[in-house]
């Protein structure tokens, strides 16, 4: 067994559109530059990087979209694609006040928007999952964040653990997320980054092929 190596991880990333107040969002760059970016760079021989999918910024009206790109990871591990490792999903949002990148240990079951999403949603304390319980319930990444905070921090990132993703649409999609990888047997992350004009785009492409070999390690 030993002989064999770390088994196979895929990474499945996803990030937002513009919104509200961000006219341009750092991850809708980052997640679509980053397959050619790693291609350059080169990824751990263990970890395949999946789906790269650009997220409408809406919670409800987006839901369809969301359940369809996680289940796409689900059907290529029936197909056998990755049958042989663990699938991790990891969802990019921009926190446009942050100084820092943000790995979130958490979503909370609430949905309370400080504005209208995309779609023109915007919920006051309404259950995300109303079968879950109450606005105060959470769920929990099964990813070692302080780990992988640590990991990162050696490489010289500046980055925290964080208990509180909010209560717009990245905690919205983080909750649904959390649930469903529990649902399925994968794990999910939800990973905060500041805008281009905090820290820049090389910087941040960078500290995301550094999350990706951070994980690949992991087992």
């Amino acid at each position: 067994m030993g002989s064999e190596g770390p088994s196979i991880v895929t990474v499945h990333v996803t990030g937002f559109k513009k919104f509200h107040g961000v006219a341009e969002n750092p991850t809708e760059k980052i997640v679509s530059n980053l397959k050619s970016f790693v291609e350059k760079k080169g990824l751990p021989k263990n970890l395949v990087l999946g789906s790269c999918t650009i997220l409408e910024t809406a919670g409800q009206g987006a839901l369809g979209t969301l359940y369809k790109v996680l289940e796409s990871a689900i059907a290529e591990r029936v197909n056998g694609s990755s049958a042989q490792g663990q699938v991790i999903w990891i969802h990019f949002g921009v926190n446009s006040g942050a100084t820092r990148f943000a790995l979130e240990n958490q979503a909370v079951n609430e949905a309370t928007f400080r504005c209208p999403d995309e779609l023109g949603w915007k919920p006051q304390r309404v259950p995300i999952v109303p079968s879950d319980g109450g606005i105060s319930w959470t769920r929990e990444t099964t990813l070692p964040v302080n780990e992988l905070t640590k990991s990162l921090r050696k490489t010289g990132y500046d980055v925290m653990p964080s208990d509180d993703a909010g209560r717009f649409v990245c905690n919205y999609v983080y909750y649904h997320s959390l649930r469903f990888a529990v649902q399925h047997g994968i794990k999910s992350l939800f990973v905060h980054v500041p805008l281009f004009l905090t820290i820049d785009e090389e910087v941040q492409m960078h500290f995301v092929a550094s999350l990706l070999e951070a994980l690949a390690t992991l087992n």
